[in-house]
């Protein structure tokens, strides 16, 4: 139920909306709330496991499941959503006048965000590791247009333009990464993959690609740039995507692996590290940021790097504390988000330079935010207070040095969030706000109230991050929360933080100096400039591979077989399963057929040295009607009749065309009267072509190889057509074939027909006119 509802909601919206543009905020409220009661359904009761063959040769199924981690995520993507939705539904019309766009444009809007929230519960309920791969692509694409929405700017194209490199190009090493679990294991599913991993080099090699996609997509150092550019996008996307939604789905991926990451210490100790520089750079920035979104961007960064850490911590302690923390952030930080569009709108200020004094004119905004910046910050009677106390009992079982540095980071989160709420809320008013309406508002303090009712009545919470645990380190857990009045480890790192924190944001003048120039280096030498500089880097030597490709037709063959043949090559190379090249047997029987490819060889290898028109046409001819007589001998001579006809017909056409040419050609090169080659350029130009001629044949010949080499799939459908191809009247499957696609075949056979005539009428109307 809650795949149907999540699947259909996109489009549903896109549907209704293109035929009543004026509905669509409503149905995409409506889609989106039974999507979100369908995730409560789902949670209440135990969803029945769907599992079918997809791709049953490759091991390939479609199975999803709606275990702990799913619940949470689903929860969180539905719940979050809904609260998105109707907020944008008082926002997108403002948004789409300030742009002077139609109304219209917020259909896109619209079926974008709920496409990404079903490619979300998508991604959360897979239990196959391609199908995982496959809704991860499915977020990228839908973040790209949700990011890109204002085409109309230059920054939104740049923003989303690097999103999609960062966190789609890092889907790779996903791929990789669960290409290698097949190969180790001989299955996608994850859970055999759970069941049979066993600590070895492979497994760690595969686990640091899955993280390193993870830490990308939840913009985690040194991957976090992209993060701070998406801001360009309309409040909304913002507050979706980067708090319950794309920046979760890192966190959900490492989550969701967790079970095999454990078993490889290095990569628990990358996680460790990479998640508190993260906090310390999005924590510091954070500070440093005067635009309302760009500071909420950044501690969007550190307080994923939080989730990180526990993971990286492990156990039932870190598993746990990283569930809480991912529900209590989303809560939150979608709230801040939605309060910077409202006071935005408000008051026409995107900073906070510019803004101050509005508790008093929007005292519900300020008390829903405030709500859910004390959460964030973690103070008592709200449901962050307890996310902290999971974090700081995870960090104090594993030492000194990691104790301290929680606090640190904990302080942080108190320092900005303090700078964020007083900045827009307290002080002198410098700019008055106007009336807005209150589906600005609302969702904001409902978030707020649940903020608050979670730090009074966790269990609802704690009983989510229990099972979400369980489902990340595939063993009972039990989360516990509740406030206790002693001098316990949790509670003094607690009362430390929140006073170093309030320490931090009333001595702004003290360290202010200090951390402008950290962010000003990481301008300067940070991964973003280094992103720039490759980008950069990479379009010169795509214009430069364009220039070539386009010089002429051999070049752009060139551009095409080269790169083939040295990647074909070099996976050869690296494979080494030289054994699994297998050469077969050879009688009599096989004489006339070996004739045929010896023939097609050299007329092929006699094309590219003849310099005479008529004889380089009736060399080529050779090539396609040897292979002719072959498909004959294979029983097929439908087939041969149709490349009997092609061949012919090409023929023609080469006849036709080399009759407007020069009558001589060096090796292939036409000699223009007023630039002819010279012959120290005649002659690098041979060598480039047997160099290429080398690599591609090479190419081909190793792929051909192989293929042949290794045996068929037992599982295929090509068996059961086999079987099928006598009661279909034919003596073989591919007359069959043929004949039951011959509408389809002889449509296309006509179209390369007129295609080719066309050509030759246009050639000979130009030698007429000549």
């Amino acid at each position: 139920m809650l795949l149907v509802a999540a699947f259909a909601a996109a489009p549903c919206t896109a549907v209704i909306g293109f035929w009543r543009p004026s509905r669509v905020s409503a149905v995409a409220i409506i889609t989106t709330a039974i999507a979100f009661a369908a995730a409560l359904w789902g949670w209440a009761a135990d969803a029945p496991r769907l599992d079918s063959a997809w791709a049953p040769t490759w091991g390939i199924r479609i199975t999803f499941q709606l275990d702990g981690l799913g619940v949470l995520y689903s929860l969180l993507a539905t719940g979050i959503g809904l609260a998105v939705v109707i907020y944008s539904a008082g926002y997108m019309p403002l948004h789409l006048h300030h742009e002077d766009r139609p109304p219209k444009d917020a259909v896109r809007f619209f079926s974008f965000l709920l496409l990404f929230m079903g490619a979300m519960v998508g991604l959360v309920t897979a239990r196959d590791s391609m199908l995982i791969f496959l809704f991860w692509d499915i977020t990228a694409i839908a973040s790209f247009f949700l990011i890109g929405y204002d085409n109309q700017k230059p920054e939104s194209h740049v923003a989303a333009m690097t999103a999609m490199l960062v966190t789609g190009g890092s889907a790779i090493c996903l791929l990789i990464g669960v290409s290698i679990l097949q190969h180790q294991y001989g299955t996608y599913s994850l859970d055999a993959l759970i069941a049979a991993a066993e600590p070895s080099r492979e497994l760690t090699i595969a686990m640091v690609l899955v993280a390193v996609a993870g830490l990308a997509k939840s913009a985690q150092v040194p991957f976090h740039f992209w993060l701070p550019r998406a801001m360009a996008a309309p409040t909304p996307v913002s507050a979706y995507l980067h708090s319950a939604a794309m920046v979760a789905a890192g966190v959900f991926l490492i989550s969701r692996f967790s079970p095999l990451i454990a078993l490889s210490e290095e990569t628990l100790n990358l996680l460790l590290v990479i998640g508190f520089v993260s906090i310390g750079v999005g924590g510091v920035l954070a500070l440093t940021r005067d635009v309302l979104k760009q500071l909420l961007a950044y501690s969007t960064i550190s307080q994923y790097g939080y989730v990180v850490v526990m993971l990286g911590l492990g156990g039932e302690k870190g598993a746990a504390g990283a569930s809480f923390y991912v529900v209590a952030h989303a809560l939150s930080k979608s709230a801040l988000f939605l309060t910077a569009g409202a006071v935005t709108e408000a008051t026409g200020q995107k900073a906070l330079s510019g803004l101050g004094g509005l508790l008093r004119r929007m005292p519900a905004l300020a008390l829903g935010s405030g709500a859910a910046a004390a959460g964030l910050a973690a103070l008592p009677l709200t449901a962050g207070f307890f996310k902290d106390e999971l974090f700081f009992a995870a960090a104090h079982e594993r030492g000194r040095i990691v104790s301290i540095l929680a606090v640190s980071a904990a302080a942080l989160t108190v320092g900005y969030m303090c700078r964020f709420w007083f900045g827009v809320f307290a002080g002198p008013m410098r700019s008055a706000p106007k009336t807005v309406t209150p589906l600005l508002v609302g969702p904001v303090v409902v978030l707020g109230v649940i903020m608050i009712a979670g730090g009074i009545w966790p269990e609802p919470i704690s009983r989510l991050a229990g099972i979400a645990a369980e489902a990340t380190i595939n063993q009972p857990v039990h989360v516990h929360v509740a406030y206790y009045f002693d001098t316990r480890a949790e509670n003094v790192m607690a009362i430390v933080s929140i006073a170093a924190g309030l320490t931090l944001a009333l001595t702004v003048s003290l360290w202010r100096p200090i951390a402008t120039f950290a962010a000003r280096l990481g301008t300067r030498i940070g991964p973003q400039v280094w992103y720039d500089r490759t980008l950069f880097a990479l379009n010169r030597l795509s214009d430069s591979a364009h220039r070539i490709e386009v010089r002429d037709l051999r070049s752009r063959v060139s551009t095409i077989l080269l790169p083939a043949g040295i990647l074909v090559g070099a996976g050869t190379l690296a494979e080494r399963n030289f054994d699994e090249l297998r050469v077969g047997s050879f009688d009599l029987a096989d004489l006339p057929l070996t004739m045929m490819v010896v023939i097609a060889a050299v007329a092929a290898v006699t094309a590219t040295l003849t310099v005479n028109h008529l004889s380089m046409a009736l060399v080529l001819s050779g090539v396609g009607y040897s292979l002719a007589v072959a498909y004959s001998l294979f029983g097929a001579p439908d087939v041969a009749l149709v490349a009997v006809l092609i061949e012919t017909l090409f023929t023609l056409l080469f006849f036709g065309m080399l009759t407007l040419m020069p009558d001589e050609v060096d090796h292939g090169y036409i000699q223009q009267p007023d630039s002819t080659p010279g012959p120290a350029r005649q002659s690098n130009r041979r060598n480039r072509d047997r160099i290429i001629a080398v690599i591609a044949g090479g190419f081909a010949f190793i792929v051909t190889w192989g293929v042949l080499s290794r045996p068929t799939a037992f599982e295929s459908v090509t068996n059961d057509q086999i079987a099928l191809t006598p009661a279909a009247h034919g003596k073989d499957i591919v007359t069959v074939i043929l004949a039951d696609f011959r509408g389809l075949d002889t449509m296309g056979e006509i179209t390369v027909v007129a295609i080719a005539f066309l050509g030759i009428s246009t050639l000979l109307r130009r030698w007429r006119t000549s």
